[in-house]
């Protein structure tokens, strides 16, 4: 098991105990997003996407307006969602077809939230720094998508 930093120990017991005993989908997101953007410092985005008829469309966020709707394998969401895997992205101008809803986001990590083997969606978050996400930072915001999607079941 990761060990996380003391920062994502104390996010993720406040993510608990914010989602405790609520499995609303969009009400968890919605205030996941809200602890995550005030929490961290130097993003200015922080949200959700959701798989709907094979692409992914916005959910909640805290940030500027976003995308709404993004396919598979396109850029970093799409790419996440696509292979199942967290995206841990340096300088998203140098990652091929980035799509930049924001241009001042230079890094972005983008975690996939799965249930039962299928992708449901991602849970996104943009930063104006470039390289602001590290090797920590992936596994508090891997351990907050588990506190997420086990909302989701009922057992947080």
């Amino acid at each position: 098991m990761i060990r996380l930093s003391p920062d994502y120990q104390d996010l993720v017991q406040q993510a608990r105990g914010l989602l405790a005993d609520e499995s609303h989908r969009v009400a968890n997101a919605a205030n996941l997003a809200a602890l995550i953007f005030n929490n961290l410092a130097d993003i200015n985005w922080a949200g959700f996407y959701f798989l709907e008829g094979g692409e992914l469309v916005v959910g909640p966020f805290q940030g500027q307006p976003a995308c709404v709707r993004i396919a598979m394998g396109k850029g970093v969401c799409g790419t996440a969602a696509a292979t199942r895997r967290t995206q841990r992205v340096a300088d998203v101008h140098a990652f091929e077809g980035h799509i930049a809803c924001d241009p001042a986001s230079r890094s972005e990590i983008v975690v996939p939230l799965i249930m039962d083997e299928h992708v449901i969606g991602v849970l996104d978050i943009d930063s104006p720094i470039p390289s602001r996400f590290d090797a920590d930072d992936q596994a508090g915001l891997e351990a907050l998508a588990r506190v997420y999607m086990d909302s989701l079941a009922g057992s947080t």
